[in-house]
């Protein structure tokens, strides 16, 4: 009789875990939280005001590569989008990174970094719904015989990143609240 009471018990506990559980995530939803309207997305090039070149054009194939990895956004042209978005390479260079101890304290490795303003409008309606916010990263690469090759495959790391802060943002704007500013 002690076994069945533990049993019961057991069962009882699992039960009521269960029914937390689902409670719990019954609120939860796999689908975006974009509004349908807003899920269409051109990606202007991005204008280059640093001294490292291409790198607009950089910055806005890894914005549109994001954009798709994502899912949330179809990519339209400009006139056939529902956001635009709009970035502009603030600064962009490289500075001395790290230093090998074991020949006589070489530099080893650069850090490259970049700084971006962007600016989300919705083109149905014309509003701002991000204004100039920057965003900023780094990436670092070694100091080989190569420097411009090195430093633009640190530039495509460098834009990955900036593109997935971007897209993560966007994906998290709050639109509903957006709508209601806009009334």
């Amino acid at each position: 009789m002690n076994v069945m009471n533990h049993v019961c018990r057991a069962a009882r506990l699992a039960l009521f875990a269960c029914v937390l559980a689902a409670v719990g995530c019954s609120s939860y939803s796999w689908r975006p939280s974009v509004p349908e309207t807003y899920r269409t997305v051109s990606v202007p090039t991005f204008r280059n005001e640093s001294d490292v070149t291409e790198l607009g054009s950089v910055m806005t194939t890894q914005g549109l590569r994001e954009f798709q990895r994502e899912g949330t956004f179809k990519i339209r042209r400009e006139g056939d989008a529902a956001l635009e978005v709009q970035g502009i390479v603030k600064q962009a260079g490289s500075a001395s990174g790290g230093y090998d101890r074991r020949t006589g304290l070489r530099l080893s490795s650069y850090d490259f970094s970049a700084s971006v303003q962007v600016s989300v409008i919705d083109k149905r309606n014309g509003r701002v719904l991000v204004d100039n916010r920057t965003y900023k990263a780094t990436a670092t690469y070694t100091a080989s015989q190569d420097l411009t090759t090195a430093q633009r495959d640190a530039s495509g790391r460098l834009a990955e990143d900036l593109a997935r802060q971007i897209v993560d943002d966007i994906t998290n704007l709050n639109f509903r609240e957006q709508k209601e500013k806009s009334k």
